[in-house]
Formats: structure tokens, C-alpha cells, sequence
């Protein structure tokens, strides 16, 4: 109990904070959470149910060498649904295979199924995909194993921050965007705020820790007035995205999501890692050149931020680049694959998208080195008699 108070006292200002970003979270989920809907109240319904094949009735599946020597065809199997309403019951259930979905399935494997119920009392079941529950939990406790034995109790803080990232872009963000909030300023809001969290998390309620702040803060708004700029100069917004069509089509039956923002968004969301990983380091390594050498000023705090941060931009602006072409790899390959005229590839909606992302996050990174170098250097410098 004595240590448990020791601790409570020596970190009370990192706990209140904590629990302030706490009530702002589940007061942010309340009023982002979406409205229940009957699905009954449309007549016929489709549910998503967990299964397990249990016999192959039929199967016409062949390799295609067209495709790269992917399956093509359609089985029909027995399964029995293992969740939902209809748990343990046996269904009749088609498997549609092509190169681009599906894939054969055997007795015993487990599958994800789409089960219809129509208006007359109808049902019929489709195989959606191979279920990946537990593969996807075998590679996250990997991934998680993998922190905590190399990171320690930083490795664990950093999976607790990771937690809260994404809680709050699934739980707050996004259904916040579909009720019509402003897309920018709410992805801004939860870009803070996941600042805030994850670095109070990471580096308790200290100096390093606000520096930081400010600097991924800062850089994260660079970021972003870089993007409106270049958005403005190349005649781009969140309509040309390639994958917006759903959501277009969403807005068009009512839903009141901001679809022109949504480019601007996507800078900020992507930048905030990086920026918070340069931030961090270099507030960090500030904080240790000062213990080592007390003496140092403001200007020697600040050249030796700046030598640390060129490092850093050096290979982080690389990753994140890499990072935006390795997300688009398979249209990249598409575009090459025509030999299109230097002019015409330019001129795509899709290369300017995807250099004034890479573009606008590396802004992001590159400028919050001098801003956190100052910061840090200010904090810590000797100050003049």
C-alpha cells in the first residue's frame, strides 16, 4: 500500500490528466456512437455468422493459369453455424471462388457466412471468406510478445498507446464523421488528443513529455496547412480519392459525411505517428545531453537538436514515402504496366494524391524538428545569471 501511495503521489499530475483524456473519451463515444437500427424494419435482412465446414458436397474449383494459377469455380458444402441465432444448426452453403475473392475450403476449416433471411422465411447462406479470428490472434501475440520482451515497460506502454489510437479513431473518429461532423477539425481534435494520451502514457507528465507535445502538435498542423496548399496549387480533394465512390453514394442517400476533407484527413492521420516518433526522440535525447552537461545553453541545446533531428528526417522522411508507395504497389504497377506518356502520368489525379500525401507528411516531420529542437532547448538550456 505504501508503494502504491508513493507512486500515486509522484505521478499525481500524470493521473489527473489521464483521467481528464478518460471522461473526454467516453464523453467523445457517447456522443459519437451510432444510432441501432432495426434490421427488421427493412423486410429482408443479412446477417454475418461464424462457421465450420462440415462436408464438401460438390466441387467444380480448377486452377486458372491465367490468373496466376488461382482457383475459379464454386463449391457446395454443409456447415454448421457456430454463433448467432442459428448457432448449431446445419446449412446448405455456396462457395463462389474467383482470383479476386474467395478461396477452396476443406472439412474442419472454419469460415465466415453470409446468412439471408428473406420476407417469406426464407434462408440461404454463402461462404463471405475464410474466417481469420485465430490466425489474426496468433500474428497480433506475436507482434505484442515481440514489444514486451524487447520494449519492456515502454514495449507495454507503447501497446497501451496503441490501444487508445485506435479505440479512438474506430469508436470516436470515424462514426463522428458519418453523423457530419467536420471531417479536418474532428481528425484534428482526435490527432491531439491521441498526442496527448499516448506521449503522457509513454513519458509521464514531465518536461519531455510537453516538449513533445508541442513539437508533434506543431508538426502535425504544418502537415496539414502544407496539404490545403498543395490541394489548392494541384486541384485535388477527397472526390478524386479512388475508393470514395462508397462513401459518395453513402452521402447521396443521407448520410452527411464531408467527403472533400477526407485527403486532408488522411495527411494528418498519417503524419501524427512519424512526427510523434521524431518529436519524442529528440525531446528525449535533449533531456539526456542536459543531464549529461548541465552547463549547456540555449544555443548549444539547440545545435545538438538539430544534429540529432537531421538524422532522424534523413530516414524517416524515406519511410514514409516508401510507406505511401508500398500502400499503392498493385495501381503503381498497373500505371507502369501501360507505359503511359510522361505528361499523362503526371497529370493523374492518383500521382498528385499520392505525392502531395508523401509530400505534405514529410513536411510534417521535417519542420517539427526545429520546433521541438527550440522547444527542448528553451526547457532545458542554463539560463543566464
Amino acid at each position: 500500500m505504501n508503494k502504491l501511495a508513493d507512486y500515486i503521489k509522484s505521478n499525481k499530475t500524470t493521473i489527473i490528466a489521464l483521467f481528464i483524456c478518460a471522461v473526454l473519451f467516453i464523453a467523445g463515444y457517447l456522443w459519437a456512437k451510432p444510432e441501432k437500427i432495426d434490421p427488421g424494419e427493412y423486410g429482408d435482412s443479412a446477417a454475418y455468422e461464424t462457421a465450420r465446414v462440415d462436408t464438401v458436397l460438390s466441387d467444380n474449383t480448377e486452377i486458372d493459369p491465367a490468373s496466376d494459377n488461382a482457383y475459379r469455380g464454386e463449391q457446395m458444402l454443409i456447415v454448421t453455424v457456430t454463433s448467432g441465432p442459428l448457432k448449431g444448426k446445419q446449412l446448405q452453403t455456396y462457395n463462389y471462388i474467383g482470383p479476386l475473392y474467395g478461396s477452396p475450403v476443406s472439412p474442419g476449416d472454419s469460415v465466415t457466412i453470409i446468412i439471408s433471411t428473406y420476407s417469406d422465411g426464407s434462408i440461404r447462406s454463402t461462404v463471405y471468406e475464410y474466417a481469420r479470428v485465430v490466425p489474426l490472434l496468433v500474428i497480433g501475440g506475436l507482434f505484442i510478445l515481440a514489444t514486451v520482451l524487447v520494449g519492456g515497460k515502454n514495449g507495454v506502454k507503447s501497446l497501451v498507446g496503441l490501444a487508445i489510437t485506435v479505440l479512438s479513431l474506430f469508436c470516436i473518429l470515424l462514426p463522428a464523421l458519418l453523423k457530419g461532423a467536420p471531417t479536418v477539425l474532428s481528425t484534428l481534435l482526435v490527432g491531439i488528443y491521441v498526442s496527448v494520451v499516448t506521449l503522457l502514457i509513454l513519458g509521464g507528465a514531465q518536461k519531455k513529455t510537453w516538449c513533445a507535445l508541442f513539437g508533434t502538435v506543431s508538426g502535425m498542423v504544418l502537415a496539414f496547412l502544407f496539404a490545403l496548399i498543395a490541394q489548392s496549387l494541384l486541384r485535388i480533394n477527397g472526390l478524386r480519392s479512388p475508393d470514395v465512390e462508397p462513401l459518395l453514394q453513402l452521402r447521396q442517400t443521407g448520410t452527411p459525411i464531408g467527403l472533400k476533407g477526407l485527403l486532408s484527413a488522411g495527411v494528418i492521420i498519417s503524419s501524427l505517428g512519424a512526427v510523434m516518433d521524431v518529436a519524442m526522440s529528440l525531446s528525449s535525447s535533449l533531456q539526456e545531453v542536459h543531464a549529461a552537461n548541465p552547463e549547456l545553453g540555449f544555443k548549444e541545446l539547440f545545435k545538438s537538436g538539430m544534429n540529432i533531428g537531421r538524422d532522424m528526417v534523413g530516414t524517416m522522411t524515406n519511410t514514409l514515402i516508401l510507406a505511401f508507395l508500398g500502400s499503392g504497389l498493385v495501381l503503381i504497377l498497373y500505371i507502369y504496366s501501360i507505359s503511359p506518356k510522361p505528361y499523362q502520368l503526371i497529370s493523374s489525379a492518383y500521382v498528385a494524391m499520392e505525392t502531395m500525401s508523401g509530400i505534405s507528411s514529410s513536411i510534417g516531420v521535417i519542420l517539427s524538428v526545429p520546433i521541438t529542437a527550440l522547444i527542448a532547448a528553451k526547457a532545458y538550456g542554463k539560463k543566464d545569471a
